[in-house]
């Protein structure tokens, strides 16, 4: 059995459940520099294998893998440790906040041999995962476009102060979850181009960057995608809408992939349309804290696919060059909204001879 630590407790706490929970991990130690929040969940969790210093994780031989949950602009630092230290590694999204220290990173997974995997938890949802599942199956035909969108209530996030600082984006922390779908289903996007504004309610609040924001994507195939994202405005009933939602619209059929509605639906190839929901044991194996504030299911899956990945010697997805492209995805997003005009991929990766 893989044995695995911990660095970042805030997110970290999900995983700290999925790595209990599983019978494929044994979870060893934990470290947070806030040694209240390592004692917090020392008691939540009757664990208490906890340090507040990094070099104690990469220090121990019997570990075989760190799962970094720690702010962006620090996990390049903390990978870099992690794979110097021959552990392979579990990163939350966005991979890193800064396409400079990609290449480095990358020739360093190549020269210890040891791997890395994006925590982009949605892939690992329920109806997500059912939702590829059908498409690699052929069940709607050759996909023509997407439209994927995250929308959610997040005024209460306002209220946090370092959701007011320069450094701040709903670009990077909320819709790179949509657009790491359009990339899975899409992967060669080409040039992307998009418009975004701060509403009245960011703006009252002291938000320093766009809350609202829509953008059209273009693979080098031909085929374009949209993507919508809202973060301070007053939601749909969630019978009539979700919190985020990824459509495929495809040659003999289309499907919809909800969450956090445990909710899929699908017109196959023969006409059928169908409805899928999930009941109260998968609800709580994937929502396990306060509600719907933390969803350790994903986690788990994803934990326990990247464990069968290093034991069966496949490549577990997103992978490191995986997380490199949606950052300068999400950086050509970020430059589109700057400018006002379409950006090229290839623009943004060939500045960081990638």
């Amino acid at each position: 059995m893989l044995k695995i630590a911990i660095l970042g407790l805030g997110e970290g706490r999900s995983t700290m459940s999925a790595a209990i929970e599983s019978s494929k991990l044994e979870l060893v130690k934990i470290c947070d520099r806030n040694e209240e929040l390592c004692k917090q969940r020392a008691k939540e969790f009757d664990f208490h294998s906890y340090t507040t210093n990094y070099d104690d994780l990469l220090n121990d031989a019997s570990i075989d893998i760190i799962a970094i949950y720690t702010p962006d602009h620090l996990h390049a630092q903390h990978v870099k440790q992690a794979l110097l230290s021959g552990k392979h590694v579990v990163c939350t999204k966005p991979f890193i906040d800064d396409l400079s220290d990609a290449k480095e990173l990358l020739e360093l997974s190549k020269s210890t041999g040891k791997k890395v995997f994006i925590g982009q938890s949605s892939r690992f949802f329920e109806p997500a995962k059912r939702q590829r599942a059908d498409y690699e199956a052929g069940l709607i035909g050759d996909l023509i476009t997407i439209e994927a969108q995250y929308h959610a209530d997040h005024r209460w996030f306002l209220k946090k102060e370092w959701s007011l600082l320069q450094s701040f984006k709903w670009l990077y922390g909320g819709l790179s979850h949509p657009v790491d779908f359009i990339r899975w289903y899409l992967p060669n996007i080409q040039e992307v181009m998009g418009y975004g504004m701060i509403s009245s309610n960011g703006q009252s609040a002291g938000l320093k960057n766009e809350d609202t924001m829509h953008f059209i994507f273009k693979a080098t195939d031909g085929r374009i995608a949209r993507v919508s994202g809202v973060y301070t405005s007053p939601t749909q009933p969630a019978q009539r809408d979700s919190g985020m939602s990824t459509i495929l619209r495809a040659t003999e059929g289309a499907s919809q992939a909800d969450y956090h509605e445990l909710r899929y639906a699908i017109t196959d190839k023969t006409g059928e349309e169908k409805v899928v929901t999930w009941g109260d044991s998968t609800i709580k194996y994937y929502f396990r804290f306060e509600g719907q504030s933390h969803h350790g299911g994903e986690y788990q899956n994803y934990l326990e696919y990247f464990v069968d990945s290093i034991e069966q010697g496949f490549e577990a997805y997103p992978n490191m060059e995986e997380g490199i492209g949606t950052v300068a995805l999400l950086q050509a997003m970020d430059k589109s909204l700057q400018t006002g005009m379409p950006v090229k991929i290839a623009d943004i990766l060939n500045e960081y001879g990638l």
